[in-house]
């Protein structure tokens, strides 16, 4: 199974998420989302495989956006400032989880 991670090395929910990816015998690609942004469409990409809102994928401690902010706004938001997606993000061919709890991740492997 291809698994791809975004990851915050310096985050200890994604250095978890990541061990207990490993320790499920995984070793997925690490995107450093920080210094490997991805795209406005990765990130529509990625909200379609969460089946979540914009919203469950922005670090709202880290930003003064409105709770009511438009999809839109939000996904364009966190294209030019990716240190702003919460993290990490684990994804599959077919879905993607958000790794809080880091035992989230495991309903789509």
């Amino acid at each position: 199974m291809a698994v791809t991670i975004w990851h915050n090395p310096r985050c200890s929910k994604s250095r978890q998420t990541l061990a207990l990816l490993q320790a499920h015998g995984l070793e997925p690609v690490i995107r450093d989302y920080r210094q490997d942004p991805p795209s406005l469409d990765e990130l529509m990409e990625v909200l379609g495989k969460l089946g979540t809102p914009a919203a469950a994928m922005l670090r709202w401690k880290d930003t003064d956006l409105p709770k009511d902010a438009p999809e839109v706004t939000i996904l364009a938001t966190l294209a030019a400032e990716p240190a702003l997606i919460e993290r990490p993000v684990v994804i599959t061919e077919r879905a993607a989880r958000i790794g809080r709890p880091p035992e989230a991740v495991l309903e789509i492997l």
